[in-house]
Order: C-alpha cells, then structure tokens, then sequence
C-alpha cells in the first residue's frame, strides 16, 4: 500500500466534480465549504469542470483533464468532489492508469459515485483513500466519537473512531435554504449491530463503497477485490459496503454479484453502512444483506456510519484496520501502514 503523505496547512487542495458539478443556486454551499478549508490555512485551488446543468459537470475528456492534471501536480495534496453523482464511470477508460501509477499518492476525498474513480486507485494502483465525505459536507462539526477528514488525513498516529450513538432519521439540509449550515441534525439514537450478538475482534485491510457503484465495477479490472484479497490475504479484508437509494431487491442482486465475484473470499468482517434506501413489502435492506452474506460464516456489523446517513465515518481504503464490537465498545482503529 501506498498512503499519501499527511496532509498540512498551506497544502494545494483541489476541488473538482468528476462527475456530477453543483447548480448556481447551490454554489454558495460550494463556496462556504472552500473558504471553511481556507480559514484552517489550505490554499484551495478550484476547478473548472463544475457545471451543474447536466448530469455531469462537463464532457467526460475535460473531466479526465482536469483530475488528471490535479493527481499530477505536486502541489495539490488533496482532491475533493463537492459531491458524487451518476455517470462517473465514464472516466474509467480516460484516465491513464499507468501514469497515474507513477505519481506521488494524493489524498482523494469522496463517496457515493466517487467510489468509481476511487476504488481502483486502491485495488489497481495500492493507494490509500479516504471514503465518507464530501466536500459539500466538509464545515459540518463532526458528533464525539468520530473524526473529521482532515484529521484524518493529517494524522501521524492511528486514527481510533467509535460510533457516536446518534444519526440523521431522514433527508439532508436545504442548502440552498441555508448555505452556511454546520450542525448536523442528528435525532435519531443506535449504534453498531453484530448480526447474531456476541462479540467481534478482528483485522484487516479496508475496502468497499457504494453499493449501486462498486457492483457496476465488480467485473471489470476496476473492481478487481477479490485479486486485493488474494495480495493482502496474510491481513485479511474488512469489507465496508452501504446502500444509497436503490430498493431491497435490487441491493440483494448487487450483494450476490459482489458475493460471486469473490469480495469476500478473504474477508474477516463486513461492515454494512446506516441506510435510508427503500424497503420492499416482502424484503428488508436487513434481509438483503443477510440473503446475499450471511451464508458466509463471516461476521456482519450492520448501521455502520459509513454512506448516505449522517454523520460519516472516513475510512482509508487500505488501510489496516482493527475492529472492535461487543456490548462495551463499538470501535475501529486505522493505521497507514
């Protein structure tokens, strides 16, 4: 694994929408956010490809450009999406992975449909990402127990996060409405689930995303967790997978591709994030998972804060993590090593 160097003030971060770009009405929200990483001493250096009158922010080519000129430059040490999107794949067959593969590692920031840039800059390439925020989410002040992703990214020492307790019910603030909002509304209350009780105490490497996008990825070259498995089997995976929107039958089927393409061959846990997606009448986001797992015999943490529930929990992907969970401790500690 390669992680980037920690992150300091007076560092380039780039901001770029690789896939889908912000709307004037939200630009205030964008421009919030950037002057937030300003005040902590971050030069922000702000992209072109933002548009947001399409599904993405501009043409696939001009996408590539502009990420890869950011991954090039030495100067930038961090990347961040205002958010993620849709169609980000295409920039799969852009991008020049074998160039890319002679860089200095970079911080790359995102989730969502980030994850299909992101993920093979892990599983391809052996770079550690942080997956769990955007940058539209950035100035939020982040609930005990969790941390920001910048102190994650300027970190020195493991980085130990447990859960706080609490979430967000439903729904994300307006901000359009409200574009400085930096409080979370957090009302409602759990924490981490052990499908079958007991306790769990394991390692392994990290890895994972969004459902919806990474089982788009699993059989290709990009997707490739099961070759990562094999590379890093003497550690072990600890797989982290959550649901955005798509209903219960349809995050089944991605579950059983993700599950035959060998995701999980070499895992040591899974790790399912809090999800507001959609129930069916006759199967729960609950049953889903434990349809397509939980034959496994691997154990299973459920309501996890890693997707599109808040508040986040960053996650390097790579990193060596070690996971604890039993009824006094509900904690994950990451080492860049």
């Amino acid at each position: 694994m390669r992680f980037p160097r920690p992150l300091r003030p007076g560092d380039t971060i780039g901001v770029t929408a690789p896939s889908s770009g912000v709307t004037a009405a939200l630009r205030p929200r964008l421009d919030h956010n950037v002057a937030w990483l300003r005040e902590r001493g971050y030069d922000v250096r702000v992209g072109e490809c933002l548009g947001g009158d399409r599904v993405v922010s501009a043409p696939k080519e001009q996408r590539a450009d502009e990420l890869m000129a950011m991954l090039r430059d030495p100067e930038v040490r961090a990347i961040v999406p205002p958010w993620g999107g849709a169609l980000g794949i295409d920039l799969l067959d852009q991008l020049d992975w074998r160039e890319i593969g002679t860089f200095e590692p970079t911080w790359t920031v995102g989730f969502s449909d980030s994850c299909s840039w992101m993920l093979p800059l892990t599983t391809l390439l052996g770079w550690g990402t942080i997956h769990g925020v955007n940058l539209m989410d950035t100035a939020y002040e982040v609930p005990d127990g969790l941390a920001h992703w910048t102190e994650v990214a300027t970190a020195t020492e493991p980085v130990v996060q447990r859960s706080p307790g609490r979430f967000r019910t439903s729904g994300w603030d307006d901000y359009e409405a409200d574009p400085t909002v930096e409080s979370m509304t957090l009302d409602g209350a759990g924490g981490w689930t052990l499908v079958g009780g007991g306790g769990l105490d394991v390692s392994g490497r990290l890895v994972g995303g969004c459902i919806e996008i990474v089982s788009s990825l699993a059989a290709t070259r990009f997707g490739d967790v099961a070759a990562f498995g094999r590379e890093y089997a003497d550690d072990g995976l600890i797989v982290f997978l959550e649901a955005s929107e798509d209903d219960a039958h349809t995050i089944g089927r991605h579950l059983h591709t993700l599950r035959l393409a060998g995701w999980f061959d070499d895992a040591t846990a899974i790790l399912i994030g809090r999800t507001g997606a959609p129930d069916k009448p006759d199967l729960s986001q609950r049953e889903a998972v434990l349809d397509a797992l939980g034959m496994l015999d691997i154990p299973i943490v459920l309501d996890v804060e890693c997707g599109h529930t808040q508040p986040s929990l960053p996650l390097v992907t790579g990193a060596l993590a070690h996971l604890v969970v039993d009824p006094d401790r509900q904690e994950i500690t990451q080492e860049l090593v």
